[in-house]
């Protein structure tokens, strides 16, 4: 028994193995701690300095535009030019770009333009940045760790997705919103500072320049390949048809009658994908990963169904830990086909095309269950999502047979990488 429980413990190999994984998860997980401050700062700024909830939505419509453009861009350009360097310089565009609204929100008379404008440039510079992180993570680990590695990352990621809105909002209360920005600030420097004490990862071959026809090129990558196809199918049936986040409001004001619990609400995926993480030791032992993903994508559109007409908060909230239990291991199963398949000359690409699946998904997943919510109920809204997500990934099974069927030991495109690796001496 006590075996068995610690072969569920996250796998800590990737930390032991690499400094630069150390350094790339660190930067991650500050980064993320960071850029969360800010994300609960500037809708709150907006709605503060004009009073209007459009104005807040607005902010959304500016970033869509420059995350598609910049996403795929910066994607093109992560498959050309040293990665590191890329990470370094939107660092350091991201920390000014947040330092001039630290400034501004100190003036007596903000500008609301300013927040807008500040917020579309700093779209424009994350979306350029997360391909070329998502890109060298696989570099920094050898081939057999990156389950583990995928699962480390996410483990950061989520510690700063719970942790950092509690700062800010604590800092908006007591401290004033312009120290959320320079906490970002620090954080964007620390971060940068990190990626540059890394090594260089020099492209192993010849490389594409960044052009609409490299862009192209990767999307028809990506198409072609059903068990690709698979993976972000699913994640958008995912993201489009189940997530519940934009019915928090709704469901603990006029369901439950506990507007103070929204909090709670907010973070209890979070939660269950943290605990998820931490006894993520098995993904390493699986190799059917489209098996995985299907299974788990299932499990988290049943847990949000299952949410929907729960009579208690409490158990509300329980199927919602749930749900983030099951969307964080199919995040990391998803991760490792991307990471341990895609060569390497297209792995910027991917990893912008990727971007837009977990971008466009929950803006679009958001006016549909809003819409849904406004012509039937908040409840409904949430079990009719679940139950599309699950059906959604069912026929995506169904219809990608490749997909459901891929194994890690035998897939062309794992076995072709898994050999440039080792002929490049990264194992």
């Amino acid at each position: 028994m006590i075996a068995r429980l610690r072969a569920l413990r996250m796998d800590l190999s990737p930390w032991r193995a690499s400094r630069d994984f150390r350094l790339l998860l660190l930067a991650g997980t500050v980064f993320y701690l960071g850029g969360m401050v800010s994300y609960v700062a500037i809708p709150f700024q907006v709605y503060r300095l004009t009073g209007s909830n459009f104005a807040v939505g607005a902010i959304g419509l500016v970033e869509l535009g420059p995350l598609i453009v910049f996403g795929l861009y910066g994607g093109a350009l992560a498959d050309h030019v040293d990665r590191r360097r890329l990470l370094v310089g939107t660092g350091v565009a991201q920390a000014v770009l947040t330092g001039v609204l630290a400034v501004n929100a100190f003036r007596h008379h903000p500008s609301i333009v300013l927040v807008f404008v500040v917020a579309a440039l700093l779209a424009c510079a994350s979306s350029m940045q997360r391909p070329s992180r998502e890109a060298l993570l696989p570099r920094t680990v050898s081939h057999d760790l990156i389950p583990a590695a995928n699962a480390l990352a996410s483990f950061g990621a989520q510690i700063g997705l719970l942790v950092g809105p509690g700062i800010g909002g604590l800092l908006i209360a007591y401290a004033g919103i312009g120290w959320c920005f320079v906490v970002d600030v620090a954080g964007l420097a620390v971060a940068t500072l990190l990626y540059l004490l890394m090594r260089s990862y020099p492209h192993r071959g010849e490389t594409t320049p960044p052009s609409l026809a490299g862009i192209g090129q990767g999307l028809r990558y990506a198409v072609g390949r059903r068990d690709l196809l698979g993976t972000y199918l699913v994640d958008i049936a995912a993201m489009l048809l189940a997530l519940p986040v934009v019915l928090f409001p709704a469901l603990v004001e006029d369901v439950f009658h506990k507007p103070e619990l929204l909090g709670l609400l907010y973070s209890m995926e979070t939660v269950g994908a943290l605990v998820a993480t931490a006894l993520s030791g098995w993904t390493g032992r699986v190799h059917h990963h489209g098996r995985a993903i299907v299974i788990a994508a299932t499990a988290y559109g049943g847990c949000v169904a299952l949410a929907g007409v729960m009579p208690t908060f409490w158990l509300v909230a329980a199927f919602l830990a749930l749900s983030g239990a099951a969307d964080m291991i199919s995040g990391v199963f998803r991760g490792t086909v991307w990471s341990q398949t895609i060569p390497e000359t297209m792995r910027g690409r991917l990893a912008g095309i990727e971007m837009l699946s977990y971008s466009v998904g929950p803006l679009g997943g958001q006016v549909r269950a809003g819409v849904t919510a406004d012509l039937w109920s908040v409840r409904g809204s949430i079990t009719s999502g679940g139950v599309a997500c699950v059906a959604g990934v069912a026929l995506t099974a169904a219809w990608l047979r490749d997909f459901w069927s891929y194994d890690a030991r035998t897939d062309e495109h794992a076995v072709a990488e898994r050999a440039a690796r080792a002929e490049a001496g990264e194992s």
